[in-house]
C-alpha cells in the first residue's frame, strides 16, 4: 500500500498518516524526517542538504528526490508506505513517478485531507507553546488547567507569530495553491481521494481506512 496524504496545515495529515502507519505497520515519511535521517547518516546527499539547510536555504529538487529515491528503497518500504509532505509541486510529483517506476512501484491512492478554511484557522491560531518548557496546548482543545500557565512547569503559555491570524491565513492561501495543483495532478491519474477531516480523530481516522480499503479493493 502505497499512499500520498496532501492536506494544508491544521488539517491533520501528519497525525492521521501516523495513525494509519502503525496500523498497517508501514513507515510515516515526512520531508523533515528523510532530510534529517539522511543527514544523521551522512549520505552524500544529506550533506548537501544540510549545506542548503545550515545556509537556511531550500534544498533543491535534485537533492530532494534523490532522497526520497533513497528512502523508499529502504526495506522497510516494500510492504509500502505514506509520504507526508512530498510531493509538493507537479515536477516532484513526475519526478515521483520515475523513481516509483525504477523501483518497479506504482501509488496507489492520493489521500486529500480537507477541512473548511475557518477550523484550520481555529486550530492553528489556538495553539499555545510554553516559553520555558516548550510544551504546547491549544486553547479548545488542549487546554492548560490554569489559563496561560503550563501544566509541566508553570511557564508562560505564548502564541507563537506564526500562529497568529494574519500570518496562518497567508500560510493557508500559499499552501492552498500549491495543494490545488496537487489535487488536479492525481484527479487526473484517477487516484485522488478526499476525506471530510472534521470531527474527532478517531472518527476520521475509521472514515480514511474505509476509503482506503474501498479505493485499493476498486484498484
Amino acid at each position: 500500500m502505497n499512499l500520498v496524504f496532501l492536506g494544508l496545515p491544521g488539517a491533520g495529515k501528519g497525525t492521521q498518516a501516523a495513525l494509519l502507519a502503525e496500523k498497517y505497520n508501514i513507515p510515516h515519511i515526512s520531508t523533515g524526517d528523510m532530510f534529517r535521517e539522511a543527514v544523521k547518516q551522512e549520505t552524500e546527499l544529506g550533506k548537501k542538504a544540510k549545506e542548503y539547510m545550515e545556509a537556511g536555504e531550500l534544498v533543491p529538487d535534485q537533492v530532494t528526490i534523490g532522497i526520497v529515491r533513497e528512502r523508499l528503497a529502504q526495506d522497510d518500504c516494500r510492504r509500502g508506505f505514506i509520504l507526508d509532505g512530498f510531493p509538493r509541486t507537479i515536477a516532484q510529483a513526475e519526478a515521483l513517478e520515475e523513481v516509483l517506476q525504477e523501483l518497479n512501484r506504482e501509488l496507489d491512492l492520493a489521500l486529500l485531507i480537507d477541512a473548511p478554511e475557518e477550523e484550520l484557522v481555529e486550530r492553528l491560531t489556538g495553539r499555545r507553546v510554553c516559553q520555558n518548557c516548550g510544551a504546547t496546548y491549544h486553547v479548545k482543545f488542549d487546554p492548560p488547567e490554569v489559563e496561560g500557565i503550563c501544566d509541566e512547569c508553570g511557564g508562560k503559555l505564548e502564541q507563537r507569530d506564526d500562529d497568529k491570524p494574519a500570518t496562518v491565513k497567508k500560510r493557508l492561501e500559499v499552501n492552498r495553491k500549491k495543494t490545488e495543483k496537487m489535487i488536479d495532478f492525481y484527479s487526473s491519474r484517477g487516484i485522488l481521494t478526499e476525506i471530510d477531516a472534521r470531527g474527532e480523530i478517531e472518527d476520521i481516522q475509521e472514515k480514511i481506512i474505509r476509503l482506503i480499503e474501498d479505493g485499493l479493493n476498486d484498484n
